[in-house]
């Protein structure tokens, strides 16, 4: 063993060296869809108008600590209450490990229904918490009495719920989330990454819980690139937070490039509708092909199982489609792969492709 070897041993903790980084596939070439990203590009006018608010921007100065703006404009848009506070992230992933480290510590516990987001896993062992995992129901949906079993013996601090789920796909069941709610002796985090999709929100339900706080992202809506996540929740909650969020965490070009996206919503909420749409036609097309079952969706992407999914997988990239192969990360997902929906002439490809393939 070499000297380096030995020293990053020492230093390194050993939860961090048994992580394997989280791996982006290279999708070169084909169609991409497998990062449930929204497809469409902006018409050529509008484009240009946001290169130019974006040229407006002092980059030699540092951004809006508070990000004051495009707080406002999120307000507005995503209904959030007056009474609540809200906290921006360089993604949410961020927002995850900030949560993470603020109620972290010895014998401090995550918990989650699994097969659900990698990261709230992920990020408990970077920050030295232990993760805790509820198996979801052999529908994907919430088992509610295992999650209060797990949460009465485990005591966590966190509990992520991912509303609705990824990979899967699904909305669980309201009154289960309301007995993990009130079973929970520290925060619930419902993540509503896709919400936009489903329609369906928790966020003017904050004030009736102290220990309940939404994240949202605006990565599926068409802003990926900008890397940008919201927290709401109380203000007592997000104050203890801000103490370790670390300064100009948003750039200055997100903050600008975000609040003029947002004074757009009709151009948002049309390509949102016309990805819904597609959904739903790309879940009968899969439903024709034998051999396939679809799980329900009320996401940007779908859930579904062939046989032999590996080799399916890899004849979809050979026909130059990129999709998700969740065969293998666990029990439940064995046979699994995940499609984002993309555009017309895309999912067009793709159906193809898998009648082919599969």
């Amino acid at each position: 063993m070499g000297a380096l070897t030995k020293r990053i041993e020492h230093w390194i903790r050993p939860s961090v060296r048994t992580l394997r980084a989280y791996h982006v596939a290279d999708a070169g070439n084909m169609i991409k869809l497998d990062a449930m990203e929204n497809p469409n590009i902006w018409p050529g006018e509008l484009e240009q108008a946001w290169l130019q608010a974006l040229g407006a921007v002092q980059i030699n100065r540092y951004p809006d600590a508070r990000a004051q703006e495009l707080k406002d404009a999120l307000r507005t848009y995503m209904d959030i209450p007056a009474s609540l506070d809200i906290m921006l992230g360089n993604g949410s992933d961020e927002l995850i490990q900030l949560l993470q480290l603020a109620v972290g510590g010895p014998g401090r516990k995550v918990l989650a229904p699994t097969p659900s987001f990698v990261m709230y896993e992920m990020i408990a062992a970077a920050v030295g918490m232990e993760f805790v995992a509820v198996s979801l129901r052999d529908s994907f949906d919430l088992d509610a009495h295992a999650m209060c079993v797990a949460i009465e013996e485990h005591q966590p601090a966190l509990v992520f719920i991912a509303w609705p789920n990824n990979p899967t796909g699904n909305l669980f069941d309201t009154q289960a989330l309301e007995a993990v709610i009130e079973a929970s002796p520290g925060l619930v985090v419902i993540d509503e990454a896709y919400q936009p999709f489903s329609k369906k929100t928790w966020m003017s339900r904050l004030d009736q819980y102290d220990n309940l706080l939404v994240m949202r992202t605006l990565s599926k809506m068409g802003m990926a690139g900008l890397r940008l996540g919201v927290l709401a929740g109380k203000r007592a909650w997000l104050q203890e937070f801000e103490k370790i969020r670390l300064p100009y965490n948003i750039n200055s070009l997100t903050q600008t490039g975000a609040a003029f996206v947002l004074e757009h919503q009709g151009l948002i909420g049309g390509q949102i509708e016309q990805i819904c749409v597609e959904r739903q036609r790309v879940i009968e097309a899969l439903q024709a092909i034998a051999g396939v079952k679809v799980y329900p969706s009320h996401t940007n992407f779908i859930l579904f199982r062939v046989e032999n999914a590996d080799t399916v997988f890899m004849r979809l990239k050979q026909s130059g489609i990129l999709v998700k192969n969740l065969n293998g990360v666990s029990a439940a997902l064995d046979s699994c792969l995940r499609v984002t929906i993309g555009l017309c002439k895309e999912n067009d490809a793709f159906l193809s492709a898998l009648v082919q393939a599969a």
